[in-house]
């Protein structure tokens, strides 16, 4: 089933005759043809015309095209215009620069630039430390990007991934009060990218790598991660990981079950499968499959890279053969980072008692909750149109926002554990439903609680530069 979304909403501005019925009529034909109307708007009138916008919400870019030729059939109305809302949105980006102090007079202007501004060089030049309060690497992320896995779209290169971080900086500010900026960089050359995010790293406080293909998504923050003092995260691998671990840890609650009782396969064994078994594992779990495109991962297989090499050494206890079909049987927990419709219903039939299936390819889950229905007890997707939406907006706006606070100089397994029970416990034990096992991206509790869980597990593990915590008696 298709579902309708704001990302296929179009305007359509239509003249037709100011009579009787007519705007009734226009809705009608929107309507056979499957379309949701939102706002409708007078433009213009006269005497025997009227000008409107009408806002439509489609399915997918063809069924908007539909729509329009539906109404453009009725030879009394006149399209002038059809305008794409996402378009909209996006003219001009999403993001601009504003300064944090006046510059209205020449006393404003000699003390935020020459010569009062030497004085703070000085400062820092003297104490390299103190940047992290007189400038902006105080508060500010860079959103790193060579454009070579981004969303569901692939190696589209950096130009073309620009929008994407524009929007995961707006996010970062909008949800954690963090500054972030989109640095989208032409080179997929790993060494490249590390000694390109190593010189720029002194105006950061921490860096947020995103949409990086794997394996070298990987070696790029791990050499990261060695050679800097700020944190680094790649949001892709870790922050998927921490919100379906918030979203497990109330799922098994809800069932009655221990995550070191059950058997879980997760499906997809690129950068965010490996890293999502990772922080399973180091949360209890004891029994995960992993599984790729051929199927189970074991030691015995000779196709595996590092990554792989790894998952095979310590995942899949019982050395399970055979593809996902095979495996799943009676798999407590499905999650799914793969590809659509990877998952069957049968399959999910053969799942335990109480199955608890996480279909987190997006735009397309690897099974439609409509179609597992009856068989899963509870269902979450990365979709924001059905139930227990898995979205990493619940983790790295408040991770980044605790890192910050307390000047961390890197992200441990310990903090991401500390963040995934954060994000749990915003739903208290009368809330938990089979469709509410983790919070809403709007619930602005989310954000204070992770940066409070991991700014002081931070200080805790003596991996933070500020002991205090502002809000917090600092």
């Amino acid at each position: 089933m298709s579902h309708h979304s704001p990302g296929y909403s179009i305007v359509v501005r239509m003249r037709y005759p100011d009579a009787p019925r007519f705007l009734g009529r226009i809705t009608s034909i929107i309507g056979e043809a499957n379309g949701l109307i939102g706002a409708v708007d007078v433009v213009d009138a006269s005497e025997k015309t009227i000008v409107r916008d009408i806002t439509i919400s489609a399915t997918n870019i063809e069924h908007g095209e539909q729509i329009v030729e539906a109404i453009r059939a009725v030879k009394e109305i006149e399209i002038i215009h059809v305008s794409d809302r996402v378009f909209l949105m996006h003219l001009g980006g999403k993001l601009e620069v504003n300064s944090r102090v006046p510059i209205k007079n020449r006393d404003d202007l000699s003390m935020a630039y020459t010569p009062g501004v030497a004085r703070i060089c000085t400062a820092i030049f003297e104490d390299p430390d103190s940047a992290f309060a007189l400038t902006i690497r105080r508060n500010t992320v860079a959103v790193v990007t060579d454009g070579s896995a981004v969303l569901g779209l692939g190696n589209i290169g950096p130009s073309a991934a620009l929008p994407v971080m524009e929007g995961k900086a707006a996010l970062f500010k909008e949800f954690g009060g963090v500054d972030a900026f989109p640095i989208c960089l032409d080179t997929q050359d790993v060494d490249e990218i590390v000694n390109i995010v190593k010189a720029l790293a002194p105006t950061f406080g921490g860096i947020n790598l995103e949409d990086i293909s794997a394996p070298r998504c990987t070696e790029i923050e791990r050499r990261l991660v060695e050679e800097l003092d700020i944190p680094v995260f790649h949001d892709d691998q870790h922050g998927t990981a921490i919100v379906v671990l918030a979203a497990l840890t109330n799922s098994l609650k809800l069932v009655g079950k221990s995550i070191a009782s059950i058997r879980i396969v997760v499906n997809g064994a690129g950068a965010a499968g490996a890293a999502i078994a990772r922080l399973l594992m180091a949360s209890g779990a004891t029994d995960v499959v992993v599984c790729d495109r051929i199927g189970a991962i074991h030691p015995d297989r000779d196709d595996l890279n590092s990554e792989k090499m790894w998952l095979a050494e310590h995942t899949n206890p019982q050395s399970l053969r055979g593809e996902l079909s095979t495996v799943i049987d009676h798999a407590d927990v499905f999650v799914g980072v793969s590809a659509r419709d990877t998952l069957k219903v049968h399959d999910v039939k053969r799942m335990a008692k109480d199955a608890i299936v996480f279909a987190l390819a997006n735009p397309d889950p690897e099974i439609l909750p409509e179609d597992a229905g009856e068989y899963v007890r509870v269902m979450a997707t990365g979709r924001s149109d059905y139930p227990n939406q898995i979205n990493n907006v619940l983790c790295f706006p408040g991770l980044f926002r605790g890192l910050l606070n307390v000047r961390a100089r890197i992200i441990t397994e310990s903090m991401k554990l500390a963040a995934a029970k954060a994000i749990a416990e915003i739903i208290s034990d009368n809330e938990l439903h089979a469709e509410y096992v983790i919070p809403s991206v709007f619930d602005r509790r989310v954000c204070a609680a992770v940066a409070d869980a991991v700014s002081h597990n931070a200080i805790e593990s003596g991996l933070a530069r500020k002991e205090s915590i502002p809000g917090a008696g600092a």
